[in-house]
């Protein structure tokens, strides 16, 4: 359906860049009351790294050039990767306000003709506007016109991006088990007695109350975590200041990359192995990424450079200096580097900090669930909008709940966190490596960057990345071959997902009912015009969908006003009730458009005690005494009006098409395995259109299946 869209605000909330927004004194006050709420949710991966870096390292006879030279690899690797290549680069590559690999994809999607699917995301008209703008200014890269016209290179390229969400949720799976269970095995140091499976349960106990507090979402977590990350942040530095000055004040000396040489020179294949553990310093970075929907840039920008980078390096340094003087230690790196007299005091915060370590994770692995079922590559799953004010603020509870399954699994099933360090390893590297890829992608084809510019970034990090790839890949049969099992499930569930809706799109747009079909068959002598109001709906954007044609040639009646539903799912917050139901008469009699817009914060079910049928209702009869004022209607104003309320007195029934595949036998066999594996995820799914508050026996479903 051509329906034409009223104007639509656009964001302000600062999750995100705002079109025609204004930087003032209150921003900036704004940016930094968000950056000591980010400390809280955003960062947990990375502070509380310093629990299990060192424990992770399988050291043999350690030196003082070795630990010199270990921190001298997670100072640069802090600098370059956490500092260059995310807080001053990839923050930038937003896609209204998300971040994270899929939303990468997405603006390279938005900006050159190399998506699969199409978006369902539909933005306000002053952030298309800009978009159109932007793309009619500029020809499309050679880089960019290779993609548009390679279809396996666009495949790759979803390939990847599906790869990068794998992993990330994935990273979601471990932080909460690797930080929980490496903070509470402090109780092991002054208590011995205390088993592992002890440890263990512990464990599992405080992830799962986590997860159940979820569903009071983000900001509300976020007031309680803030102070808790606040006092991890700024205690920890303050002893690695105290065991700097008490046992190697010299150790900013390894800042040299001279020490990375010597560690490599003297180390050789042992050197190389140990990248796996020290990869772990620059854990959540790419969470800090992926939760850009729940805060602004600038907020995440000033926490991260002004707290979370001083801390690490600080923190870091403390544990080197104590390790040099205490070679042996590095298997509990972190509590035996904590002085005795603020032991239970650093207990309790680092288990604090650790659930909020997992808070970030868990709210990134929302987000890109979100970004992913909105843009129809993953099968739909309640997503719930926790904030009123912030569409990056989520909560899937499906996915809540097999993230709390599966967190637990990993706890109770490899038990020891070296096997946990070893499978955590593979995700965090792996999803910075394709963030680096899509990233330059991103620099060359939307931003323009000369290439040579493009190249001083991906070669330095490519090589960088890829060598810590390299040596993780090595950890697979100890532990790391969970995130590729992970992830091969997820891939092979998008994969399915992707080319059922490939296959249904393709055959909607071949066969979909234009308005000149519809008059055609409504003029047929066999086809009547029954007593009522019908709802048909339909997520069919641009014409009318082919289950309409089904049921006019196999009923042989359409209502006498049939009012064809399509929703729009708008990137704003709450639709002005102007502008939320638009209608436009279709041609043929009694036959009329509606498009319901809404934001993330608008309610489908009920509002203003009138439900969507009411309300269109009304709608409907405003429009119909506008439209005769402008030009005059095939029937009069009267007849049209005494139309409508003799069908909404016959009866209202509300119309849902839903097409299935039926795969025949002459049909390859990578059409049965595929679609039917389509055809078993659409089946446990949640429904594409929500319930809208109809009465159960208004409801109609009609079925319509495609032979392939």
């Amino acid at each position: 359906m051509d329906l034409e869209a009223g104007p639509i605000r656009p964001r302000s909330d600062g999750g995100g860049p705002a079109v025609g927004k204004e930087t003032d004194g209150c921003n900036v006050r704004k940016d930094l009351f968000l950056a000591y709420k980010t400390l809280g949710v955003v960062f947990g991966g990375l502070v509380t790294s310093p629990l299990y870096v060192y424990p992770s390292m399988n050291l043999s006879s350690p030196t003082e050039a070795d630990y010199l030279g270990i921190y001298s690899i997670m100072f640069w690797t802090l600098t370059l990767i956490g500092v260059v290549k995310y807080v001053c680069i990839a923050l930038n590559a937003d896609d209204h306000g998300e971040g994270g690999t899929f939303a990468m994809y997405s603006l390279l999607c938005r900006h050159a003709d190399i998506g699969i699917l199409p978006s369902k995301k539909v933005y306000s008209e002053e952030e298309a506007l800009l978009d159109n703008q932007s793309a009619m200014a500029r020809r499309p890269s050679k880089l960019g016109k290779f993609f548009e016209q390679s279809i396996t290179a666009r495949r790759v390229l979803l390939f990847i991006a599906v790869l990068g969400m794998c992993m990330l949720i994935g990273d979601g799976i471990l932080t909460p088990a690797i930080s929980v269970l490496s903070a509470i095995d402090g109780l092991r140091g002054p208590f011995p007695a205390v088993s592992r499976p002890v440890v263990e349960a512990l464990s599992a106990a405080i992830l799962i109350g986590l997860f159940l507090l979820q569903k009071f979402g983000t900001s509300r977590v976020s007031f309680l975590f803030s102070p808790i990350m606040a006092a991890w942040t700024f205690t920890t530095p303050i002893i690695g200041l105290y065991s700097i000055i008490h046992y190697y004040p010299g150790i900013f000396k390894a800042i040299s990359p001279y020490y990375i040489v010597h560690f490599f020179l003297r180390n050789k294949r042992q050197g190389w192995q140990l990248l796996g553990g020290t990869v772990l310093c620059i854990t959540g970075a790419e969470a800090m990424f992926a939760d850009l929907g729940h805060f602004s840039r600038k907020a995440i920008q000033i926490a991260f450079l002004s707290s979370i980078y001083p801390s690490l390096v600080l923190t870091y340094a403390g544990q080197t200096a104590y390790l040099i003087n205490n070679a042996n230690d590095f298997a509990d790196g972190f509590y035996k580097f904590v002085p005795r007299p603020v032991y239970w005091p650093m207990f309790v915060i680092a288990t604090l900090a650790a659930i909020v370590a997992s808070q970030s994770l868990i709210s990134a692995t929302f987000s890109v669930i979100k970004q992913s079922v909105v843009l129809d590559y993953f099968p739909r799953v309640k997503v719930v909008h926790t904030s009123q004010h912030k569409e990056g603020e989520v909560y899937s509870p499906e996915i809540n709940y097999i993230l709390m399954v599966l967190c637990v699994g990993v706890i109770l099933g490899f038990g020891g966190g070296k096997a946990i360090g070893n499978a955590f390893g593979v995700v965090v590297i792996m999803v910075m490596l394709i963030t680096t890829v899509l990233l330059t992608l991103v620099m060359i084809i939307i931003w323009r960057t000369p290439l040579v510019l493009a190249g001083l970034y991906f070669i330095p990090f490519f090589i960088m990345e890829g060598a810590y790839v390299s040596a993780v890949f090595t950890k697979i049969p100890e532990g790391g071959w969970l995130p590729f099992a992970v992830s091969i499930i997820l891939a092979l569930i998008m994969f399915g997902w992707y080319y059922g809706r490939q296959r249904k799109t393709e055959y909607e747009m071949t066969n979909k009912v234009s308005l000149e079909h519809l008059g055609e068959l409504l003029a047929r002598p066999e086809v009547q015009r029954v007593p009522g109001l019908c709802f048909f709906y339909s997520n069919t954007q641009d014409g009318l969908t082919p289950v309409l044609g089904h049921y006019i040639k196999n009923m042989s009646s359409l209502h006498t006003v049939t009012i064809f539903v399509t929703l729009r799912y708008l990137l704003v917050a709450k639709v002005d009730q102007s502008e939320r139901i638009l209608i436009r008469r279709l041609g043929p009699n009694g036959v009329y458009g509606c498009t319901v817009q809404y934001g993330y914060a608008d309610s489908l079910t009920l509002e203003g005690g009138d439900d969507l049928a009411a309300q269109v209702m009304n709608c409907l009869r405003w429009h119909i005494q506008m439209d005769s004022a402008g030009r005059r209607p095939p029937v009069s104003v009267e007849e049209e009006m005494a139309r409508l309320e003799a069908a909404r007195l016959a009866g209202v029934v509300h119309v849902r098409g839903k097409m299935r595949f039926h795969v025949g036998e002459d049909a390859g066999w990578f059409d049965r395995i595929m679609l039917g594996f389509y055809e078993f995820l659409h089946g446990v799914c949640r429904p594409a259109l929500p319930v809208l508050g109809m009465p159960l026996q208004q409801r109609v479903e009609i079925g319509m299946l495609y032979k392939v």
